[in-house]
Order: C-alpha cells, then structure tokens, then sequence
C-alpha cells in the first residue's frame, strides 16, 4: 500500500514569485487558484466599494480598497478579499505593495470557488489576527452577514436581506440600501 504524498506547503515568498498573469490566494499555504468572477458578483462588489469608499471619504475614517491587492498574514497566508477597509489607526499597514496584515474590514463575495474558504479558513484566520469586522455577501440568497470580533472569534450581529439598509458597528454613520446592490 503506497502512502500518499504530503502536500506542499507554499511560503508567502513562494507566493511572490508566482507570475503576475496568475490569479490566486495562498491558503494555508496551499496556492488557490481562482477563476475570474462573475458579472453579478462584480456587480454587488462595485456597487458596495462605491457606498463604501463614500462614506470613508465623507468622514475621513481611512482608505478602501478593492481587489485584486494582497493582504499578507506572517507564514502561508496571502488573500485577496474583494473591498476592505484600512482605518487612519491601522494606516501603517498599507505599503505600496499590498496591506500588510490585518485590515479593520473584509468584504468577501461568496462564489461556489470560495464559499468554502471564506466561511471556513480565511475567516479563522482574519479573526485570529484581528479584522474587527467581516462581511460576508451571498449573490444567491441576496444577503449580507455582519460579524463582528469578539473574545471568543466573531458575534453574528446582523444577517441583512435586499429589503434592509446596511450599518455597520464599525463605520459609524453607514447607511447602505441592499436593495440597489443586490439589483439586477
């Protein structure tokens, strides 16, 4: 009986050297590769960045961003959420480069290629090294979930639907109606 072969485990140096045209994530240093997005999720995604990065210029809370652009964790983790968050507090982590270390907020956009890496790894970890808030939107059932840090890992605090208006803990003033983001 032959034994099968342990995996790899890739460096974030491993993950620096792999070629620009490449699109992944390195997960628990296991090189992810990821297929382009689709035309909704790009949607729900731009239409969200722009309400957000909206309202952190009107109130001067930080910087957005949007993918693609890395946030590297020390060891075997380098992600790519789709919109986060950089508060004036936390600016030191952002180099010309790619964010290093945690941002105050990830927005990840489920897709059947992620949905189990967003729900499972990528959000131990991005409690684990101190994201404060993490959206997690489903273009299928049309909903947002809040969480945010706790003690113990993350605290549900709010599963919103089309018909409600998002606010967020964090970002004090946010008024964001689902509805015109989830539009088709």
């Amino acid at each position: 009986m032959t034994q099968p072969k342990p995996k790899t485990k890739f460096t974030v140096a491993d993950y620096m050297n792999t070629p620009d045209d490449v699109r992944c994530q390195l997960i628990d240093g296991e090189l992810i590769l990821a297929p382009s997005p689709t035309t909704r999720h790009q949607r729900i995604s731009l239409r969200l960045a722009v309400e957000l990065t909206q309202h952190i210029e009107r109130t001067g809370l930080g910087e957005a961003c949007i993918a693609p652009l890395d946030v590297v964790f020390p060891d075997r983790e380098v992600y790519q959420p789709d919109i986060l968050f950089v508060s004036n507090e936390r600016r030191g982590i952002i180099t010309e480069a790619n964010i290093q270390g945690a941002p105050d907020l990830v927005v990840e956009i489920l897709s059947p290629s992620t949905q189990r890496h967003d729900r499972g790894h990528k959000q131990d970890v991005y409690a684990e090294r101190g994201v404060r808030e993490y959206w997690i939107v489903d273009p299928d059932s049309r909903t947002l979930e809040v969480l945010s840090a706790g003690a113990n890992g993350w605290t549900l605090t709010a599963t919103l639907s089309a018909e409600d208006t998002l606010a967020s803990p964090l970002l004090p003033g946010l008024s964001i109606e689902l509805g015109q983001v989830f539009a088709d």
